[in-house]
């Protein structure tokens, strides 16, 4: 049923979508990037932002920024945050926020739109299970996880390789930690890929809808999982967080429980399956890298550095100018949006030689921005770079004449980047077979 808030917002995303239409026709830059088709090109139109200077003004009341030095400084600078000087989230300037959906936002009620000191002690509740420690004692699980989804493909000499592989493994290192059955799969999937939708700048009012629905599932799910934590502890993230929030005082309020959760199945699915298709694609489209890769299986990890500089999964992020700040010779006044270009940043030919070519022997790969810096650095990096890297050197050792074998389908949002469908066909090898094409 539509209601009057509907409305409201249909207009306001109506409006918002038409600004970017004409703003992008008269070439305003901050149009140009977030009111492009999903399908084109994104890399072009950051180069032409760059080239414009360090920090580029636009008629939308937003700076962007694709340089390197800029981007790595605004996103450790502490003039900047994700929230306005009010308390408002990162989004509000867009006009298109999800506020009113009476559940609880994995995104917006997270710390991930928290400035500190909130976002300080709530991320420190959930650390400990992504420390160095911590991942090296998950690293055998997710090996034996890709291994096994591998040998479910068994005999087939054609799959999607990303709803048949790529969405199955985070989805579950995602349900091991938070102690939910692999039943829940399905759910956990389509909610993952909604709420990504929804990070986009031109998303619709059925998108909105289907939002407001899947974050009513998702708070209902996870307050039920919380109820039953209280009385059947076990050894995850949600047990160790029904217990801080048990023990009083100013550990966890219950919402902060809710969106830590959601939050950690979002951008631990999202990030993750995006990072191993993005992968996939890159190798597919070149044998080079493909050929060092098998030969040296010991530096996947090089290969999924250099994925996330080429090709990131995040796109681009946002900070908020907390006082006047002065940057690249203006002056921003205090709550002044400035969208940091990551992707674009990635490629700066001032950090990166030839930076439009995939090389995963480049020696500085490690120096992209592609899980943000400073604060709010992504807490599960450590997590997605170990499932990449073992998902990309098992199904190439496994399939290492893999090949496309069909249309490849995108996702629609211009901000998560990543391929929602890609077929694929190769023969499988035996144990003890080399892995080296002939």
């Amino acid at each position: 049923m539509t209601t009057r808030s509907d409305l409201r917002l249909g207009l306001t995303m109506f409006a918002w979508r038409a600004a970017l239409q004409a703003q992008n026709a008269l070439g305003d830059p901050a149009a140009r990037v977030l009111g492009r088709g999903p399908n084109t090109d994104p890399y072009r139109r950051y180069e032409r932002v760059r080239a414009s200077g360090e920090l580029v003004g636009s008629r939308l009341g937003v700076y962007l920024s694709a340089s390197h030095g800029l981007v790595n400084s605004v996103l450790r600078d502490t003039r900047f945050g994700v929230q306005t000087s009010s308390g408002a989230g990162r989004d509000e300037w867009q006009a298109t926020s999800s506020s009113q959906h009476g559940a609880v936002h994995p995104i917006e009620d997270s710390f991930l739109s928290l400035d500190p000191p909130r976002h300080t002690r709530l991320r420190r509740m959930v650390a400990p299970w992504f420390t160095p420690r911590a991942l090296r004692d998950r690293t055998e699980r997710i090996e034996l996880i890709v291994t096994r989804f591998l040998d479910e493909l068994a005999g087939r000499d054609r799959f999607d390789l990303i709803g048949d592989f790529a969405v199955r493994v985070p989805i579950q290192v995602i349900c091991d930690l938070l102690g939910v059955p692999d039943a829940e799969f399905p759910k956990f999937v389509r909610w993952g890929a909604i709420v990504a939708l929804a990070l986009d700048s031109t998303w619709t009012l059925t998108d909105y809808r289907q939002l407001r629905a899947a974050l009513a599932e998702m708070s209902d799910f996870f307050t039920e999982l919380v109820e039953y934590r209280k009385t059947h502890p076990g050894d995850d993230v949600v047990s160790e967080l029904v217990a801080a929030e048990r023990a009083g005082g100013d550990q966890l309020s219950v919402p902060d429980l809710l969106a830590t959760v959601e939050l950690l199945l979002v951008a631990g699915f999202e990030t993750t399956v995006n990072l191993i298709g993005n992968g996939v694609l890159q190798l597919l489209h070149n044998d080079d890298a493909r050929h060092w890769l098998l030969a040296n299986p010991d530096r996947a990890e090089d290969v999924v550095e250099e994925v996330l500089r080429h090709d990131p999964p995040v796109q681009y992020t946002m900070r908020i100018s907390h006082q006047p700040v002065s940057l690249a010779g203006r002056t921003l006044p205090t709550d002044t949006p400035v969208v940091l270009l990551l992707a674009g940043a990635n490629r700066d030919p001032s950090v990166f030689e030839r930076p439009e070519l995939f090389d995963p022997t480049r020696a500085n790969n490690r120096d992209h921005l592609a899980f943000s810096a400073g604060i709010h650095y992504c807490l599960g990096a450590g997590l997605a770079r170990i499932e990449a890297a073992v998902a990309l050197r098992a199904l190439f050792e496994r399939y290492p004449d893999l090949r496309t074998a069909g249309a490849i389908r995108r996702r629609r949002s211009r901000n998560i980047r990543g391929v929602r469908q890609l077929p694929v066909t190769g023969r499988a090898v035996r144990a003890g077979q080399s892995a080296l094409p002939a």
